[in-house]
């Protein structure tokens, strides 16, 4: 199951809170269970970060953002790909 979550910053980032996201990052992406970040993007606009994750449930997307929630104000979307969309309107 692939997840898009977008997300606000709650709080002014500092270097420390920098540091720290990374290392949390770096875990999971050692573990070998749990969410697979599959890619992360600092963006302009409405939302401050993109986060696309891959997990075999919502449950383990919600495990990889959990430790998060103090800081960031997030929305996350069930995503599949094109392919597998037009195959359901067949």
């Amino acid at each position: 199951m692939i997840t898009i979550t977008l997300a606000r910053f709650r709080r002014k980032i500092t270097k420390e809170w920098v540091a720290q996201s990374s290392k949390h990052f770096e875990q999971m992406a050692k573990a070998k269970e749990g969410p697979k970040v599959l890619g992360m993007y600092w963006t302009l606009g409405r939302y401050d970060v993109v986060l696309i994750m891959e997990g075999k449930d919502e449950k383990e997307a919600m495990r990889g953002l959990l430790p998060w929630g103090d800081t960031l104000s997030t929305e996350t979307l069930v995503a599949v790909s094109r392919e597998e969309g037009v195959k359901l309107v067949e």
